[in-house]
């Protein structure tokens, strides 16, 4: 694998002040952020394969460009798992992707983000260091969070050589129950059973429907669902479904001629809007998508007056904004980032930095 860094580490010098470049892993989510059509590709996919995994410890470390399901495969094995199940995307999805995309599924409500589960991260800068950050311990709290500074930025700030991760065991028991109601009473219900001793995993509301998903000791998730009532879906068409909502696959995410999906980052308690009955809400109501035609830009306002944020998740045309707009303080912590790590701007911004 030296040799595999060394090379990288040769393409980016050789950039630096004449162009930039895209990483790519396994090119599933290359469509997302704003990529920039004139930089060239630095191929990352041959740094691949377990480093370390030490399932007693529950901590694994893999090369970038590890793919996502050879990772899930092996936890599987030993009874383990990635609990903010990242979504894939495509086969070819690479653990370093997921990363640096930083995006969690649904069971990220009840069992955290994905950037909580980043331990340490070796990355290449974009002056060419190789540089080690974070550990392979859970008590790895010393100083500035730099490993988890990767998450999220989306090849920005530099190539993500290696990765460790927290894993954790797999519930010894999941159920997952449906209810009939509208989004606003979702929205309530979901809310109130967060403050409550319940075993609660991941939620969907879509169409009149509320999908709820209890992981955890099996006494505790059949109190729960004894309690909560609703219709027990059969486990193979539950895994189906969240598998779907893992995915994007519901029609809700399937985009017609002319129209944006807009992802609503909000406050759980935000009531559902008017105009937005036909969202799909996840998170318990953190985490809303909708289908709107071209040209709005009202989501962006509308989603910071609230508190939260939006993101123009696909079906941006050329030379629209894909992310809400920064604040100075945040576009200031940005810059100075991006001018330690890549201060020749070897690596494309697909983070607006306006």
């Amino acid at each position: 694998m030296n040799a595999i860094v060394d090379r990288l580490r040769e393409q980016v010098l050789a950039a630096c002040g004449r162009r930039r470049l895209e990483i790519r892993g396994g090119g599933s989510k290359s469509w997302y952020g704003a990529p920039d059509p004139d930089a060239e590709p630095l191929e990352v996919g041959l740094l691949s394969g377990i480093i370390r995994y030490e399932p007693s410890e529950l901590v694994l470390t893999a090369y970038g460009g590890t793919p996502l399901r050879e990772v899930e495969a092996l936890l599987a094995r030993h009874g383990q798992w990635l609990p903010f199940s990242p979504p894939h995307f495509a086969d070819s999805a690479t653990i370093g992707g997921a990363v640096a995309a930083g995006l969690s599924g649904p069971t990220r409500w009840g069992h955290g983000a994905l950037r909580d589960y980043v331990l340490g991260v070796r990355v290449l800068d974009g002056q060419g260091r190789v540089l080690r950050f974070g550990g392979e311990v859970m008590k790895n709290v010393a100083g500035y969070d730099v490993a988890r500074l990767f998450a999220g930025s989306l090849g920005t700030l530099g190539v993500i050589l290696e990765v460790s991760l927290k894993v954790l065991p797999l519930p010894p028991a999941t159920l997952t129950l449906r209810f009939a109601c509208s989004q606003d009473e979702a929205i309530e219900r979901l809310n109130r059973w967060a403050g409550q001793p319940l075993p609660l995993s991941a939620s969907v509301w879509w169409q009149g429907e509320m999908t709820l998903r209890l992981a955890g000791a099996r006494a505790a998730v059949e109190a729960a669902a004894a309690r909560l009532g609703g219709e027990v879906l059969p486990e193979a068409a539950a895994q189906r479904f969240w598998e779907e909502v893992r995915e994007q696959r519901l029609p809700v995410w399937n985009l017609h001629e002319g129209e944006v999906l807009w992802r609503l980052a909000l406050p759980p308690t935000t009531p559902a809007w008017a105009d937005a009955e036909d969202a799909l809400v996840e998170w318990g109501g953190g985490l809303r998508w909708l289908r709107r035609p071209v040209g709005d830009d009202s989501w962006f306002e509308r989603a910071r007056a609230v508190g939260g944020h939006a993101v123009r998740w696909r079906g941006a045309r050329a030379g629209e904004r894909v992310f809400a707009p920064r604040g100075a303080a945040e576009r200031a912590i940005e810059e100075r980032l991006k001018a330690a790590f890549d201060p020749d701007g070897v690596f494309a911004r697909r983070l607006p930095l306006e």
